[in-house]
């Protein structure tokens, strides 16, 4: 047990150089482009933590990141890489809001109810692809489910801009009734009862993983799935399993982004949620507590750099280059001692 406590403070530990190394680099970047760091981080700051609707704002942003690290956490943890979430989350995003337009006639509960499992649904469908082309015919899952973004993407693209196209010059969809909205935390924010949702499935998804023999079995056939087929686990049906329950997660980002944020949706709603989730789910470790912290850092950046772009002439690019070298820093030591283990 002491182990264990040990290797995980030094991931902690790790985890903090980097973020601060990456931090000293923005800083040296900041400095070249003519601007102060310190105003320029203190901008950021104020912008992400400085008021209770910044905070809010800022945990606002890391709830869609959250959900797409937890779905990538998920087939990480069988071995799979689902790189996917992206057009996962935009069929469960379109999926919910056809079903709460057509059955607007549902009591607001019952309608809620079945617009979400709608949703979740349509991610578990397009999730289950890759695992069970992988499962079945040895398939590479990253060039399915890459293939898959752009299926998804590019339909509700089309539904959008064709048969569920209200008037004007926007493409989006009608809006949902006023009585499945998600309610607000804190007025003036965007921070709404999707993190009360986002609470509950994070715990599922440790008690899943670490509390059920399925969850063990299948962070087994992630460790070694020879040895696994060998214990006598089915390792093609956790292979499916994973990735369709990755889907349904990665789903439910965009399901409450409609729902919270947009009550309609809205062509280009995701700045690419479903790729940020990977390195969310990279620096999480995998796991739903580390999964959660890296996105609140991220959405802390991100709804920061807005008011450093503001104030200073510090693009708010810049915080994509921070979080991309933390992303580096702390996967280095993994990618070196691959690089080695492959030498040898």
């Amino acid at each position: 047990m002491g182990i264990k406590y040990k290797k995980t403070a030094e991931e902690i530990l790790r985890s903090l150089a980097a973020i601060l190394l990456a931090l000293v680099i923005g800083a040296v970047f900041i400095l070249v482009s003519g601007e102060s760091p310190l105003t320029a981080y203190g901008a950021l700051l104020k912008g992400a933590l400085g008021s209770p609707q910044a905070i809010a704002n800022s945990i606002s942003k890391s709830v869609p990141l959250a959900f797409t690290g937890l779905a990538v956490a998920m087939g990480q943890r069988c071995g799979m890489l689902n790189i996917g979430a992206e057009g996962q989350l935009h069929a469960g995003a379109m999926a919910a809001v056809i079903t709460a337009l057509t059955l607007s006639f549902l009591p607001s509960f019952l309608l809620l109810t079945v617009s979400i499992g709608a949703g979740i649904l349509a991610g578990m469908a397009v999730g289950s692809v890759p695992g069970i082309f992988r499962a079945k015919y040895k398939t590479n899952e990253v060039i399915v489910a890459i293939m898959l973004n752009y299926i998804c993407t590019l339909f509700t693209s089309w539904l959008v801009n064709g048969p569920y196209k209200v008037a004007g010059s926007t493409a989006q969809t009608e809006l949902i009734s006023e009585g499945i909205w998600f309610r607000k935390l804190l007025p003036r924010t965007q921070l709404t009862t999707a993190v009360l949702i986002l609470i509950v499935v994070a715990v599922l998804v440790y008690l899943f993983l670490w509390k059920t023999s399925v969850g063990f079995q299948l962070r087994a056939v992630g460790s070694n799935s020879e040895a696994a087929r060998a214990a006598g686990i089915p390792v093609n049906r956790y292979l499916i399993l994973s990735m369709t329950l990755s889907g349904g997660i990665a789903a439910i980002a965009g399901v409450t982004e409609m729902f919270g944020k947009y009550h309609r949706f809205i062509e280009g709603f995701s700045p690419s949620f479903g790729f940020t989730g990977i390195a969310v789910a990279i620096l999480g470790k995998n796991h739903p507590v580390g999964v959660i912290l890296t996105a609140l850092l991220f959405g802390m950046m991100d709804m920061g750099a807005l008011r450093m772009s503001r104030e200073t002439a510090v693009s708010s690019n810049m915080i994509i280059v921070v979080q991309s070298l933390v992303i580096l820093f702390v996967s280095a030591p993994a990618l070196v001692s691959a690089f080695k283990k492959k030498r040898g």
